[in-house]
């Protein structure tokens, strides 16, 4: 997350990437370990500017409401869905004004406008509603002057928060990826969760990292079904969705040595034995054809390929260099596929930030 530049007086404005999970999704939410990044290929930005009364404007874009005809809204409603950015922008609004008054941080008088604007492909499994979110998030931390008073690993649960507001079904990797920016290895076990209420983040240096691409459809699935009968299952103790997702846990936690190491062929190992038990525990019916196919793709060629989140994309990675990449690439025209090789962006925490991070230590 970024903060952008403005000549104007009092304007506020932040980036939030899109994310890709790389390796240990998804036990987020079971307890595990992940190791994620931010992708520069994609943001949502939010502008704060101050007014006389408070207002969320609504995109000209994402937040339609005029058409040119009934079928018009009709074929809109089947690509875009029902909802755009303003509900995320007013439930975390309400979530940051809870979470102050509950710990008794004083908020200045004043009022504002929000807008947010986002590139980030939709359905995709790339994070594009925590990104709206953790953008706002950080301008509000800067309206109200209170960077300093809310913790960077208290914030992933202030973005999940508004989210699940409004029902979104999700995990705190998206958000903590967002918050602090860069490479991050994530523990979330029950211990660290009970106690802190967060999990234990530790920044990694993207520059241990190889060339990475990044898969996707123009039209692909909704990322909020995948989950259903793993986690009723985790619940009811299955033993072997329960040892499945300790394996997948244990990935990233290998997964951080082996990036430490720049043990690369390993990091292809890992990859695909992620992907591999993802779909033995959610079952091809409910990954989806096209999501399948994008890992198929890349796995055609030699190359490691899995998820970015719960389907929608795919992060590839090619061992054996560029000619690789060049079949890779050609798999994925003729597929249909999009493909782009993926920017890497640094941590986004600024010097304030650091100072919660070394406090809470």
């Amino acid at each position: 997350m970024d903060q952008m530049n403005s000549a104007e007086a009092g304007v506020i404005e932040h980036k939030a990437y899109a994310r890709v999970g790389l390796l240990g999704n998804p036990s987020d939410v079971y307890f595990g370990k992940t190791i994620s990044f931010s992708l520069g290929n994609f943001w949502a930005s939010v502008k704060l500017e101050p007014s006389h009364n408070l207002v969320i404007k609504p995109h000209p874009t994402h937040d339609l409401v005029e058409f040119n005809s009934l079928d018009h809204l009709v074929s809109r409603l089947q690509s875009e869905g029902y909802y755009g950015g303003v509900r995320l922008l007013m439930a975390i609004c309400k979530v940051f004004y809870k979470h102050c008054k509950e710990n008794e941080i004083n908020l200045q008088q004043g009022n504002f406008t929000l807008s947010y604007d986002t590139n980030i492909p939709r359905q995709t499994g790339l994070s594009g509603s925590s990104a709206i979110v953790c953008a706002a998030l950080s301008c509000l931390l800067d309206f109200y002057k209170v960077r300093h008073l809310i913790k960077v690993e208290v914030r992933p649960n202030l973005i999940l928060n508004a989210e699940k507001e409004l029902g979104i079904v999700a995990g705190l990797q998206d958000r903590v990826a967002q918050v602090y920016g860069g490479l991050v290895h994530m523990d979330f076990s029950k211990e660290n969760m009970d106690k802190l209420g967060h999990g234990i983040y530790t920044p990694m240096d993207i520059s241990l990292l190889p060339p990475l691409h990044l898969i996707y459809a123009e039209n692909p699935s909704d990322s909020g079904k995948v989950h259903s009968t793993v986690r009723q299952r985790w619940l009811n103790g299955d033993e072997f969705i329960i040892s499945s997702m300790a394996e997948v846990a244990n990935i990233a936690a290998e997964g951080q040595n082996v990036i430490l190491e720049k043990n690369y062929q390993k990091l292809a190992e890992l990859m695909n034995c992620n992907f591999d038990l993802r779909r033995s525990m959610f079952g091809d019916e409910c990954l989806g054809d096209l999501n399948i196919e994008m890992v198929e793709v890349a796995r055609r060629v030699g190359a490691a390929s899995k998820f970015t989140g719960s389907g929608g994309a795919v992060v590839a990675f090619c061992p054996d260099g560029p000619s690789q990449v060049k079949l890779l690439e050609d798999a994925c025209q003729k597929a249909g596929f999009i493909i782009q090789p993926i920017q890497l962006v640094p941590s986004c925490l600024n010097e304030v930030d650091l100072q919660t991070l070394s406090e809470s230590n």
